[in-house]
């Protein structure tokens, strides 16, 4: 870091916030820099600058540490919610850090939810240039034509939204009601409901099994569990190594 990182890069590995968050926050005047307020994100400091957020010093950036959380139904993806409705940070076992989430899930959705203490790291996993495959269960209302879910592997376009490849498959029709196993790799906001709504098989249930390398496995609702250094390190080591120079 002798060389200097931008600002808000370096707030964003100790774990404050996203990169983006901490971009809004200089702008609303909330950092000093060596005594004098920020008023741009575009400065690079060195680990000799002082840097103060709303009046207290930022913290050394901890170890990485990635989580796997199981998100229950019923749940918003947020730090805050304008509406008032309970979020997954609400109800995370208390002895743990300030984390962010590894994108989001909806509010009926549940399933895998990637969690971690460094926003430089969030930030990674979430660009489509990483190439990590998310995988769900879904279960729709109606009866599922086979030719039409092939068809999504060259992706659709609705409402001139594009919505790139997806690969569904159909594991088992029971009455009027669907399983699928479907996998992505860029999701955009509520993309398989709008997606299979547009077919005319609305989403009754999903569930994301797995992001990347990592899997729900056992967990149940509510459950979180530590992914352990050497798998973390074995998965993401490149990134690991480079972001903490």
């Amino acid at each position: 870091m002798d060389k200097g990182e931008r600002i808000a890069k370096v707030m964003a590995r100790a774990g404050l916030c996203s990169r983006r968050d901490a971009e809004a926050w200089i702008l609303d005047g909330r950092v000093r820099v060596d005594g004098k307020v920020l008023e741009t994100p575009a400065l690079c400091v060195t680990r000799h600058n002082r840097i103060m957020i709303d009046g207290k010093l930022l913290p050394q950036a901890e170890a990485t540490r990635l989580w796997l959380y199981y998100k229950p139904r019923g749940l918003v993806t947020t730090h805050k919610d304008e509406l008032g409705r309970q979020t997954i940070f609400q109800t995370l076992p208390p002895e743990l850090p300030r984390v962010i989430s590894v994108g989001r899930l909806d509010l009926n959705s549940e399933g895998l939810l990637l969690l971690t203490n460094d926003g430089e790291l969030a930030r990674h996993l979430e660009l489509p240039s990483t190439g990590w495959v998310r995988r769900y269960r879904v279960r729709l209302h109606g009866h599922v034509d086979g030719a039409e879910l092939a068809k999504l592997g060259h992706g659709i376009t609705i409402d001139g939204i594009h919505y790139g490849s997806i690969t569904a498959s159909l594991d088992r029709q029971q009455g009027d009601n669907a399983w699928l196993t479907v996998s992505l790799q860029e999701g955009k906001n509520r993309e398989l409901r709008r997606v299979f709504e547009f077919l005319g098989w609305p989403v009754s249930r999903l569930i994301r099994t797995s992001y990347g390398p990592f899997q729900l496995g056992t967990l149940e609702p509510g459950g979180i569990k530590i992914v352990a250094p050497k798998i973390l390190n074995d998965q993401l080591g490149s990134f690991l190594g480079k972001g903490k120079k």
